[in-house]
């Protein structure tokens, strides 16, 4: 959108015309000024070029493009809440059925589908299925915008093959982890939303869902965030219970009653405050949000405590043991 809108553009008139629709809405956070600037115009460029609107590209089919600028609300990345505030409304999830595709944006039929997909189709139109189907691994095809952040030497967004190894994804675009592969302590492979993977998974697994489902994580959204030795695992944890507490819409129990308790109690794990039988409670808690809510932000904010759980459990229960100690010698 920053870079080359006019793709997106594209997409969306190559998806319209194959679902014989005749407006596409492209919803981008409000933050991103300089993106919804820029894509702006070149709908603008696109629409004085005669390739969408009236009669688009000469062919006698209509076709609308807008613009839409959100608030930032992060739940609004679910697919009924985003038609919910595309419609001036809260940013609420609805019950499903009906869904979109028969009850969707002002009750007409609609596609809801991220703006990646929808720019990769001019490529697919121009080289074939077959060349695209050529990257990555079967069930696994196709190619992948990666986001890498965290303690890489080069922090990098970068469109890469499907299945690639997640170290030399790393490796190769982001001149590998700071101080080296062995100061690595864990990946979250695809956003805060998945569990986080310790070292000795991240040495061997593949970039994609098949891989990545099988060692208890998932793809996500393919950003890609790297910690080193130096990271607080614990705390980089709860910073996420705080951040999905303050993202829930509060329509659903578990999640509104969920977050909030897993913020308390994982600010207590960070300090070192809580007890060693409490990390399999909160561990049942995440078992009572996850599928229990309209939405997935029930579950995105019960899987990272899961997979700390799972793959650092010492770390939690050195940390209490240490704040014991210390409180006895105060005593």
């Amino acid at each position: 959108m920053r870079g080359d809108p006019h793709k997106l553009i594209e997409g969306c008139l190559i998806a319209g015309r194959a679902m014989n629709a005749n407006a596409a809405y492209i919803y981008i956070r409000g933050e991103l000024y300089n993106e919804s600037s820029n894509l702006q115009e070149a709908i603008n460029e696109a629409y004085a070029e005669g390739l969408i609107g009236k009669n688009a590209c000469g062919t006698g089919y209509d076709f609308d493009v807008y613009v839409h600028r959100g608030a930032g609300a992060y739940i609004c990345g679910e697919e009924t809440s985003l038609i919910e505030s595309l419609e001036g409304k809260q940013g609420k999830p609805r019950l499903k059925p009906p869904f979109p595709a028969d009850v969707g944006l002002f009750g007409c039929p609609t596609t809801v589908t991220n703006v990646e997909t929808v720019a990769v189709a001019p490529a697919i139109c121009r080289r074939g299925g077959s060349w695209f189907a050529s990257f990555g691994r079967a069930r696994n095809q196709g190619t992948k915008l990666y986001c890498i952040s965290g303690h890489v030497n080069q922090p990098c967004t970068v469109e890469e093959e499907m299945s690639i190894p997640l170290r030399e994804l790393i490796e190769k675009h982001c001149g590998g982890v700071r101080g080296g592969w062995d100061n690595l302590l864990g990946i979250i492979p695809g956003g805060s939303s998945v569990p986080v993977l310790p070292k000795s998974i991240c040495n061997d697994v593949l970039m994609d869902f098949d891989a990545l489902r099988d060692v208890t994580s998932g793809l996500g959204t393919a950003a890609v965030i790297v910690m080193d030795k130096s990271t607080d695992i614990v705390r980089a944890i709860s910073r996420f219970s705080s951040f999905y507490r303050h993202e829930s819409c509060g329509q659903c129990t578990p999640c509104r009653e969920g977050t909030r308790w897993l913020e308390i109690m994982m600010s207590r794990f960070e300090d070192g405050r809580g007890r060693p039988e409490e990390i399999d409670q909160i561990w049942e808690l995440t078992k009572e949000i996850e599928g229990h809510t309209i939405c997935a932000l029930g579950d995105a904010a019960a899987w990272p405590v899961q997979g700390l759980i799972r793959h650092f459990r010492p770390e939690l229960e050195a940390r209490m043991n240490a704040f014991k100690a210390q409180a006895a010698i105060q005593a």
